[in-house]
């Protein structure tokens, strides 16, 4: 790979600091003393760059327990390239513990990050982030702030160890359980692999949402080549870590903004890349958002346009057999964006300076198991996300092939249809429910609005009656997300969701249900005249607050096929620095 050695702004402005640091009056003053009493002395804001670590650790996401040790490394790299590093909190979300879904705060952290950028004397911004949703927050917060930024992400965990063998976060969880619910395995069994399981800091080290946004936020060209793939307890990415601090002082003052990185193009890289390893159906929703902030044109069918245009090329968990530590030791992004080179955009710009292809050239695969050449994919072109459309999804769903049974991405079976995820899983387990290996399993009122937030439950668990029979996979659509670490045959983002009176509200348990993903159809099998009838006889459920943050979010949110974001937040303000406070 070509050395990346410092390149310099692409063009100096006056920086934004100087408005707060450099008054010589009564607002300077307030601004400079408050920093001597935290014991920085004058030469920090002499006129130097103000470099901004926007910082998502929290005990509560564990994914980004360590990010302290990160932002130390930062420091040191802003220091030594003579900025002033001055870190500040953010939401964090994390995965474990928020409920009733973290996709419910996305949009509240990005509002959050966007505002500390802009009302703060920063003149660029590294972003730490590393569980599902603080990376596309840390993107959308810091898009619509229009200021020089670079992300650094978190990193992987060490592969999960587990009776002699890897195990992958999120993927054998989903699989360990269901064995447990089936009985093929003990109590004892499982409490072992949980212990087993996780075994350093970082994010699921399967090609789960967290390990597909830090891919995809190189791909964009907004990390260093490389920071996507390396575990967390590498002592390498905190060398990168320093190298990242070190770009954003070059950053600073220059027009190299994340509204000039991130364009149609590298959206298109971006897309084609999430193709080729494999990447999360949560992605679609993220790029989505982000692109309406910055007002590029990106539209769902894109990701099955040119998605198609390439096959599965890495071999990770949960469409494949490896993990994120097999995948960075095999050469990481960089490795496949130089396979790759001839298939994406060469006229991008990165944090770097140069292009996403130009940053990559020369890195070497290492490993041919994990990074596949082109007449050897994992799975041919045209089976990552498919795009479908129908009756029951008229502005679009999304299934992952790769994660899917291939026998099942055309078949016809009848509803079996539950108002909430609880009335499903109120009997699941129930050996009479009046279910078979050909029903389509069809759980609603759990998209955006209607849960709220989109919760992770697409993957919804077998019957234990399908379990006992030796099933382990069936039709399940539903308005939620999936995990990406998780796998089946899970028809996911229906849109409009139920409880807007999208037509899956309309569904009936009976009904003939048809899956043909070849041909991008999704539709109930019911004459329109009855469906209309139906609809007469509809009735909106009840919101689900009446006050505070999630009363906002389900007034103001999108739908899944433009990016589940609040309406009143797509789209960007200038960087300019707000009024004085004084």
């Amino acid at each position: 790979m070509a050395a990346l050695e410092p390149t310099p702004a692409d063009s100096e402005a006056p920086l934004r600091s100087r408005a707060w640091f450099g008054d010589g009056g009564k607002n300077g003053f307030i601004s400079r003393h408050h920093l001597r009493a935290m014991g920085r002395g004058g030469h920090n804001f002499d006129g130097r760059p103000v470099i901004g670590i926007c910082n998502t650790f929290s005990e509560l996401t564990p994914c980004n327990g360590h990010l302290q040790l990160i932002a130390d490394a930062v420091k040191r790299g802003v220091l030594q390239a003579g900025g002033f590093p001055l870190e500040f909190p953010a939401m964090s979300l994390g995965e474990p513990f928020l409920r009733p879904t973290s996709m419910l705060y996305r949009n509240l952290a990005a509002m959050e990050i966007e505002e500390q950028i802009r009302a703060n004397p920063l003149d660029a911004v590294v972003l730490l982030t590393g569980c599902d949703k603080t990376t596309p927050a840390a993107l959308m917060g810091a898009a619509s702030a229009g200021v020089p930024a670079i992300v650094f992400t978190g990193g992987p965990m060490l592969n999960g160890r587990f009776q002699g063998r890897h195990v992958g976060s999120g993927t054998d969880i989903w699989r360990m359980t269901e064995e447990l619910r089936a009985g093929t395995i003990t109590q004892e069994e499982f409490t072992e692999f949980e212990s087993s399981l996780n075994r350093s800091a970082g994010h699921c080290m399967t090609m789960g949402t967290a390990s597909t946004m830090a891919c995809l936020t190189e791909a964009l060209g907004m990390m260093l080549p490389g920071g996507s793939g390396l575990p967390a307890v590498d002592a390498r990415r905190g060398t990168l870590a320093e190298a990242t601090g070190a770009r954003a002082v070059a950053l600073a003052g220059s027009d190299l903004t994340p509204g000039r990185i991130m364009t149609r193009a590298a959206f298109e890289n971006a897309v084609r890349i999430n193709a080729a390893i494999g990447g999360s159906t949560n992605a679609v929703v993220h790029l989505l958002a982000l692109a309406g902030r910055l007002g590029v044109p990106l539209a769902l069918d894109d990701f099955d346009r040119l998605g198609a245009e390439l096959p599965l090329l890495i071999d990770l968990m949960p469409s494949g057999r490896f993990l994120m530590e097999e995948f960075a030791y095999a050469g990481g992004l960089p490795a496949l964006v130089n396979d790759l080179r001839d298939q994406l955009h060469r006229d991008t710009v990165t944090v770097t300076g140069r292009g996403l292809v130009d940053n990559c050239e020369g890195a070497q695969v290492h490993d041919r198991e994990v990074i596949r050449p082109m007449d050897r994919p994992v799975q041919p072109a045209g089976t990552g996300t498919a795009v479908l459309r129908g009756n029951l999804a008229p502005n679009g769903a999304v299934i992952k092939q790769s994660a899917a049974d291939p026998k099942l991405l055309s078949h016809t079976g009848p509803a079996l249809v539950f108002d909430s995820l609880e009335d499903y899983l109120a009997v699941a387990e129930d050996p009479d429910l009046d279910v078979t290996a050909d029903t389509v399993l069809i759980v609603r009122n759990t998209g955006p609005k209607g849960y709220p937030g989109m919760p992770e439950v697409g993957n919804l668990q077998l019957p234990k009656k399908l379990l006992d029979a030796g099933v382990r996979d069936m039709v399940r659509i539903s308005d939620a997300r999936m995990s990406g670490t998780a796998f089946g045959t899970c028809v996911l983002h229906v849109a409009p969701e139920a409880a807007v009176g999208g037509p899956l509200a309309l569904v009936r348990t009976g009904d003939d249900v048809r899956l043909d993903v070849p041909a991008r159809r999704l539709d109930v099998l019911v004459e329109d005249a009855e469906l209309e009838r139906r609809r007469g006889e509809w009735q909106p459920p009840a919101p689900p607050a009446d006050r505070g943050w999630t009363y906002l979010y389900t007034q103001h949110v999108t739908q899944a096929d433009t990016g589940v974001d609040l309406d009143f937040l797509v789209g960007a303000s200038d960087s300019a620095p707000p009024r004085q406070a004084f």
